[in-house]
Parts: structure tokens; C-alpha cells; sequence
């Protein structure tokens, strides 16, 4: 089948895209190899395995922020060539700027642009009540909890209304009963928005948690592809159910054999 044809009815194609490092005396690091996937409109991916499989790479070459040394990266048909506002991205640091307020923050990609200040008001408002934060608008970043500032970072985000969002690891460095309360926060956004995401975590719980489909990676390739049918909306007592946790354990046999292999 022709690149051509793999790519129509797709969001995201990532069409044989392999990437190597090169350190040391001539020695090279395999962080990818021979990637096709291709990811549909709305789409909520995860993308999980073991450290230094490559899960980071394959996110900074979709952002643009990364040129794979074979291969194609395609959203909506268009090769990827660097980054583009077509493409937002949400990192595990914090992305606000500590001196300006939320709403500032949230409106800074507008301003940049030069749209006009009636217009980044209405856009800074929507985006604020979408993340929860309508009364914190005049705050600074030094006067919110860790998961206040991830709210900001996707509302940053979302403002520029991209067409797909891509999430490192966002989560990660939160306590567990935040990172609960944003994963569902997140969920309620993309049944909002419904942009097509890919999520990053090493969190198996949240992945399976978030996502429509599980992508495995090990070694740099592709080493499992993962449907999951759990309904939505989800609710916490999905965590507890024995469907999820049949899942879970499943996949996490499967992950650590590969891992040990």
C-alpha cells in the first residue's frame, strides 16, 4: 500500500520514521526504528514502555521539535518539517511564565500572533473555565498548587487552538490524588475539544485510564498495539473494577516479560 493512501482518513502518520544518535567513538544509539503508525481524528493515545524506549523521541519528532534521520511525519496530510501551531505540546516541567498573571500566561501565544485584545479577553475567558481557574485569572504562577500550574499549561496550550496535543509525561512529578483529580480534569477537556492527543506516561493506570489505544514501545519499535474499550465518561470506580485490573495486570505481564527478555 502507498504512503499516499495510508495517510487518508489519518490525524497523525508516522510513515517508516527511524532515529539515531550518535555519541562516543562512532557508536550509535537506535531510539527508533521503522515506526508506521497512523492515528485517526479524536484519538486518545498512550504511549507507554520502559525507560529509554524511545516514548519522548517519537513525541519531540511529531512536535517538530526533533528531525527524524528516516522516514515521514504527516498531520493532516501535511509533512512535519519543524514545530507548527498545528501541533501543541505539554512538557512534565512547567511552561508559565512566573512573572504574568494566569490569564496573561494563557494569553501570550495570542498576543505573539497579534490577535486583538477583545478577542484574547473572549478566548483567555473560555479556556480559563475550561481548566477550572476562571477565579484564579489575575493570580501569579507562585500562588498555585503544582496541579493548578498544569491547568495553566494546557489552557497555554489549548488557546492556539491546535489541532493535535501532545503530552510528555505531564503528570508525572504530581502525588497521586492530584494526578487523579487532573486525569479526569484532562478527560473532561478532550471530551470538550476532542483533539487528537498523545499522551506519554510510564503510569499504567493512567494509561489505561485516559486512553482509546495503547501504543508499546521496547527498543525503539513498536512492540504492541492496544485497544482500550473501557466507556466513557470514565469515573473513578473504573480504577477498582476487575475488567481494569485484569487489563492492567495483563499488559504489565506483558511489558515487564518484554522488559526482562
Amino acid at each position: 500500500m502507498s504512503a499516499e493512501r495510508r495517510d487518508r482518513g489519518s490525524k497523525i502518520s508516522l510513515d517508516s520514521v527511524s532515529k539515531q544518535f550518535g555519541y562516543g567513538a562512532g557508536q550509535v544509539v537506535h531510539a527508533l526504528d521503522q515506526i508506521n503508525l497512523e492515528f485517526p481524528e479524536s484519538q486518545f493515545v498512550c504511549i507507554i514502555g520502559p525507560s529509554g524506549c524511545g516514548k519522548s523521541t517519537l513525541l519531540n519528532i511529531v512536535a517538530g521539535l526533533m528531525h527524524p534521520t528516516a522516514g515521514r511525519i504527516l498531520v493532516s496530510g501535511q509533512e512535519v518539517h519543524g514545530p507548527g501551531r498545528d501541533r501543541g505540546m505539554v512538557f512534565q516541567q512547567d511552561a508559565c511564565f512566573l512573572w504574568r498573571r494566569v490569564r496573561s500566561n494563557i494569553e501570550y501565544g495570542l498576543e505573539i500572533r497579534g490577535i486583538p485584545r477583545s478577542e484574547r479577553r473572549a478566548i483567555s475567558d473560555k479556556f480559563l473555565n475550561l481548566v477550572g481557574l476562571t477565579e484564579f485569572a489575575d493570580a501569579y504562577p507562585k500562588e498555585l498548587s503544582g496541579g493548578m500550574k498544569k491547568r495553566v499549561a494546557i489552557a497555554m496550550v489549548l488557546a492556539n487552538e491546535p489541532e493535535v496535543l501532545l503530552m510528555d509525561e505531564p503528570f508525572g512529578s504530581l502525588d497521586y490524588p492530584t494526578k487523579v483529580g487532573l486525569q479526569k480534569a484532562l478527560l473532561q477537556i478532550w471530551m470538550t475539544t476532542k483533539r487528537t492527543t498523545l499522551f506519554v506516561t510510564h503510569d499504567l493506570e493512567e494509561a489505561l485510564f485516559l486512553a482509546d489505544r495503547l501504543i508499546v514501545l521496547d527498543g525503539g519499535s513498536v512492540v504492541d498495539d492496544i485497544a482500550v474499550n473501557f466507556s466513557r465518561p470514565r469515573v473513578d470506580e473504573l480504577r477498582t473494577s476487575p475488567e481494569f485490573q485484569s487489563m492492567k495486570n495483563s499488559v504489565w505481564d506483558y511489558i515487564s516479560a518484554d522488559a526482562e527478555a
